[in-house]
């Protein structure tokens, strides 16, 4: 993207990429069918330590912005849930799109071809044989290292005097030990929760794993998540206050596990009756008890002992330190024409395409500056 806008203002431009095929995340993105943006990305549905800085971008280059381009080039779409845009065909139509406005200006682009040595003298910056005035730190985080992700971006950054918010997973999946891990008997079951982390809380689907918790909440929330601290999920979000001793008053013959499984899968109603353990029928059961298990369920309380690492992850938090850069051009403060874009920047958006629409944001903002 930040080719492309660069390119069609007469920029020359060499686009460096050490994989031998341009947009490999993009291609494998969304089940492969790219969830290339979401209409209700805002800043605050963005992670940073300066929770400001990707105001600028975003609100120059706005999903709708994406949109249009993705409707000039006659690509079909649809929106799935939660303002989650996807293509009706692959992924491969968005690297096609970009590459085509790549075209429309002189952009070269170059693949399986790593960068070597990186200098910067008399305001020129040389990769290998290559110089030129700017130089565009788009290289993404060390998630999905399969794909060639690595953390070069912050190597690079370092090197010139920037610093690096510590990078962790972020979109990925919890892992869980001890008597927790009695959970994964559950494995390949799925239903809808609030889960929450700190005060950040979402309400999408979990899924139990052999290793912990997956699923669109479970990622969502992964992201607040630090190692050490808990995270709550309401089993069953649409419950009323009061609920258990209401159905004790109306159902008084039926039990807790009764109710769970109307409510619930069955393998996962009867893993947490047994864990509460009220298995006799309401009517013999005092309110306290009731009580009790409804705040339970509402507040299901894990206690994660890591996540599985970048290899699962689908973003990184943290990144090259925001408070150097402009959040309007992109461009380090103390280094003139070194931009940072994308993923490689300490922000990080929600799961649902709001990453992508960073990426697409970010690098308008530095195509429109170099």
């Amino acid at each position: 993207m930040c080719a492309a806008i660069a390119g069609q203002r007469g920029r020359r431009v060499l686009l460096l990429d050490h994989a031998d095929q341009v947009g490999k995340k993009i291609l494998i993105s969304g089940g492969g069918r790219c969830n290339f943006t979401n209409i209700g990305a805002a800043p605050d549905r963005y992670l940073s330590q300066n929770p400001h800085f990707a105001k600028s971008a975003l609100s120059r280059y706005t999903a709708h912005d994406f949109l249009d381009l993705v409707e000039r080039h006659r690509i079909a779409w649809h929106e799935k849930t939660l303002g989650q845009l996807f293509c009706d065909g692959s992924a491969r139509q968005i690297v096609d799109m970009l590459l085509d406005e790549c075209a429309r200006g002189p952009v070269d682009i170059v693949t399986g071809r790593a960068a070597g040595e990186v200098g910067h003298a008399d305001g020129r910056f040389r990769v290998d044989d290559a110089e030129a005035p700017s130089l565009v730190i788009a290289t993404g985080g060390p998630s999905i290292p399969k794909m060639g992700a690595t953390g070069f971006a912050y190597d690079l950054a370092r090197r010139f005097g920037l610093k690096v918010v510590e990078p962790r997973p972020a979109l990925v999946p919890l892992t869980l030990s001890g008597e927790e891990a009695l959970f994964r008997e559950l494995s390949g079951v799925s239903t809808d929760v609030v889960a929450a982390a700190g005060k950040a809380r979402f309400r999408e689907a979990a899924l139990f794993t052999h290793r912990g918790l997956s699923g669109p909440a479970i990622l969502q929330v992964s992201s607040y998540w630090r190692h050490g601290d808990p995270i709550a999920i309401d089993f069953l979000p649409d419950a009323a206050p009061g609920w258990l001793t209401a159905a004790k008053k109306a159902r008084p013959r039926t039990t807790l596990r009764k109710l769970l499984d109307e409510a619930l899968p069955g393998r996962l109603a009867e893993t947490l009756a047994d864990r509460i353990g009220l298995a006799q029928e309401l009517a013999n059961s005092p309110d306290r008890a009731l009580a009790d298990a409804e705040r339970r369920l509402a507040a299901w309380s894990f206690r994660p002992n890591g996540t599985e690492g970048y290899a699962k992850a689908e973003v990184t938090v943290g990144g090259i330190d925001t408070a150097a850069l402009s959040s309007q051009k992109m461009e380090a403060r103390k280094v003139p024409g070194l931009y940072a874009i994308g993923e490689a920047v300490d922000v990080t958006g929600w799961l649902g395409g709001y990453n992508f629409q960073w990426a697409w944001a970010s690098g308008v903002a530095a195509g429109q500056a170099v």
